[in-house]
């Protein structure tokens, strides 16, 4: 074995493991590193102490459309964009520097990470199979997760108007809107442009 297949080979090995960490379902692992199915299980064994879950991968739009799992989702999403668009990275990159920033946000504000790393993947192929789109909301700017082709004119998201019942649970602390109308707070995006900046491709 040459040293630059070695040299590949570690940096697939590297590139699961981190995968792995951030909770990547055994389906997902197959698609995006370039390891057998069984290092791959094996790695996970490891890594976790059990076997990789089995079953098939959440396939529904709906729940991104609860109150709690629609604010954390566009959080995340409008993460995922910036990180494409203003840092430049891979999309594998950027879904991965964007969830860990997300998981970032949410704990240091005290919150409980909605969006797990499986619901965060899957958003993204919603988005890129035109089954999602972001909607402006018409009183606050922000820009937030919607059925796709749903009408936009009048969108109010789900800060502006929550349910009933979203006082009787623990609400996350709201991430302001920049005046660009992206759901991202200044610090967010000061956060993510060194991230940008030191690569990790």
């Amino acid at each position: 074995m040459t040293k630059k297949s070695v040299l590949g080979e570690v940096r697939e090995v590297q590139l699961a493991i981190e995968l792995i960490e951030l909770g990547a379902r055994l389906q997902f692992l197959e698609s995006e590193v370039g390891l057998s199915r069984e290092r791959l299980i094996r790695l996970y064994k490891e890594l976790k102490g059990v076997s990789p879950p089995k079953g098939l991968l959440p396939f529904s739009t709906d729940w991104y459309m609860t109150w709690l799992a629609n604010i954390h989702s566009s959080m995340f999403y409008n993460m995922y964009r910036f990180m494409l668009e203003e840092a430049y990275e891979t999309p594998l990159r950027a879904l991965i520097k964007s969830y860990r920033l997300y998981m970032e946000q949410i704990e240091a504000h005290g919150g409980e990470v909605v969006l797990d790393f499986t619901r965060a993947y899957t958003m993204v192929r919603f988005f890129e199979s035109d089954m999602l789109q972001l909607s402006t909301c018409s009183r606050c700017g922000g820009r937030f997760v919607a059925h796709a082709h749903d009408n936009k004119h009048g969108y109010v998201c789900v800060l502006c108007r929550p349910p009933s019942r979203a006082g009787k649970a623990r609400a996350p602390k709201r991430v302001e809107a920049p005046a660009d109308s992206d759901f991202a707070s200044d610090a967010v995006l000061a956060r993510a442009q060194p991230q940008a900046a030191v690569g990790g491709h």
